[in-house]
Parts: C-alpha cells; structure tokens; sequence
C-alpha cells in the first residue's frame, strides 16, 4: 500500500447536507483555498472533512489538536536511534508533501505559537519552513488546509488570533433540523423512527438551556450514542441519562431538569 493509499478513506462516511457546504467546500478546494469550519461540539464537522475527502477521493490526514501539542509535532523532529539521528516528518509535513487534506481538529485547543507554522501555507506562498532541518517544503498542488474551531468556547485565552482567522475561508455548522437529525440518528444508531424523534426532543430541550446553566447543549453524537445503548438492550430512561445528561453537566439543578425530561419524553 503505498503512503497516498493509506490516508484515502474507501468507504463513503455516512453525512446528511443541510444546507450548500457541499458545493461551497468544493469550490474552496478546487482553488485549494484554506477552510475554517465553525460550529458546537458533536454537530457533524469533523464527519463532513471525511465525506468530502473520500468525495474528492483526496488522503486525509487528521490532527487531533491540545494544549500540550508543540510546533515538532506538527512539523516533525529529528529522533535517535541506533544509526545516529534522523529526520521524522510530522502530520502536517506528511500532508504538505503528499497533497493531502489537513484536518486541524479543534486548533483553538493548541497553543498559538503552535498555530503559526501554519501562516505560510495559508497565502500564496503555500510553503511550510522547517527551521531545525533547514528545509523549506512547497505544498504539493492538491495540498489544503483544513481546521475545525468552536465559537462557542471562545475567550481572551483560548480564541484564534485575527491573524489566523483571516487567512481562512469559513463554513458555519450548527445542529441540523429535527427531521434531519432524527434521520441522522436513525442511520448512524439503527434505531427507529420513533425513538430517534424522541432522543431530539430531549436534546432540543437541552439546548434552550445553553447560556442559562449548559455551556453546551447536547450534540448530535451524544444522540447516537444513546441510540446505540438502547439498540444495545439499555432501558431508553437510563440510556439518556448516561449518554445525554451526565456527560453535559454535573450540576444537580441541572440533571435535575434534564434527568425530568428524559423521564417524561420516555415515560
């Protein structure tokens, strides 16, 4: 298998369009544009990067990005061994030189002098410095950039800097409609119609809490999980509440409210 092959998804990610991020995303890649996809956790950002690379039948390369993440592990280092020293390219190298799609997942989660080895291949130089080996790497033509970002948990310590963002293209996600993620939840959990529906009514529920005590509502993954507990022979009350309340929030009031709903929805 050679490296190309090895990053090429085969088989078709199941994703539902809700709107024209399809034809919006394809334009963006035909002029290898970078895009920046905006919107809460579990809505379907990091699913939509996949079908699309297996759409264009393009590699994709994912990075899952924290605080801890440094500028080597991204770019690469240089690692002993029993011949001495050599050079290891990281993820984004990888990418760079085989025309891959990066997947930043998450890069408000990493440090911002992490983030800015990725200036250069963001305009039209579309290079990539790699300062300890003294190299400077020319993007592959087919190589774009992709990052994922949650507005939701911005703030003065953990945002993307101007300067990052405007060097994007920019895609908004949000949670789909009801019927469309109780379709969604029925696909990806196997189960039916009618306790789909239900599962979105608790998280719709949820979301109008969303700045009155949640942070966040509950994601459209969090859904499918509980759908596949009770695929799994988990009583409906009880997969909700170990999929859909107690991973939200460990405010009694809060469970409390949520805990009443998925009583009342299943009941």
């Amino acid at each position: 298998m050679s490296t190309q092959e090895q990053y090429l998804i085969t088989e078709e990610p199941f994703y539902k369009e809700v709107s024209n991020e399809v034809v919006l995303y394809k334009a963006a890649y035909q002029r290898r544009l970078p895009v920046m996809l905006k919107g809460p956790t579990g809505c379907g950002k990091t699913r939509f990067v996949e079908y699309m690379a297996w759409k264009l039948q393009k590699p994709l390369i994912t990075v899952a990005c924290n605080e801890d993440m440094t500028a080597s592990d991204l770019v690469g280092r240089f690692l002993l061994d029993k011949d001495g020293t050599r050079w290891q390219d990281g993820p984004l190298t990888v990418a760079t030189r085989l025309g891959a799609i990066c997947y930043l997942d998450e890069v408000v989660e990493a440090r911002q002098d992490t983030t800015v080895v990725i200036h250069p291949l963001t305009d039209h130089r579309r290079v990539l410095p790699l300062d300890k080996k003294g190299e400077l790497v020319q993007a592959h033509p087919d190589f774009q950039l992709v990052i994922s970002y949650n507005p939701g948990y911005q703030s003065l310590m953990k945002d993307i800097k101007q300067s990052t963002k405007q060097r994007f293209t920019a895609l908004d996600f949000n949670y789909p409609d009801e019927a469309t993620e109780t379709n969604i939840v029925a696909k990806e959990s196997e189960l039916d119609i009618e306790q789909s529906a239900k599962l979105v009514q608790i998280a719709h529920r949820a979301r109008n809490l969303k700045g009155h005590g949640l942070d966040e509502g509950i994601s459209t993954r969090l859904l499918v999980y509980a759908g596949q507990l009770i695929q799994a022979g988990i009583e409906p009350i009880e997969a909700g509440k170990m999929a859909l309340v107690r991973p939200l929030t460990d405010d009694p009031d809060i469970r409390a409210t949520l805990n009443n709903a998925v009583e009342m929805i299943f009941g």
